[in-house]
């Protein structure tokens, strides 16, 4: 597997924004498309069969998104605490 893009919704940049994790997000980002995975935790959160995957970026937020055709679709950033 092989992300070529990650692309963000308007609801996702504007969460990041109003809590400063742009900077944060796109570190964690550049590690993902190149394929850095095990320094951001990527993964296939369970249930499996949704195939939700989620990454770190950084000890209390995590980014939420599916996976069409190489391209990483973020749909969510979530408070892991």
């Amino acid at each position: 597997m092989h992300i070529k893009e990650v692309i963000e919704s308007s609801k996702v940049v504007a969460y990041l924004e109003k809590r400063n994790l742009v900077g944060q997000y796109i570190k964690a980002k550049g590690f993902i498309l190149i394929w850095l995975e095990k320094q951001v935790g990527f993964k296939l959160r369970k249930p499996r069969h949704l195939d939700i995957y989620y990454f770190r970026i950084n000890k209390q937020f995590r980014a939420y998104g599916v996976l069409d055709n190489d391209i990483l679709k973020i749909f969510k950033i979530d408070n892991h605490q």
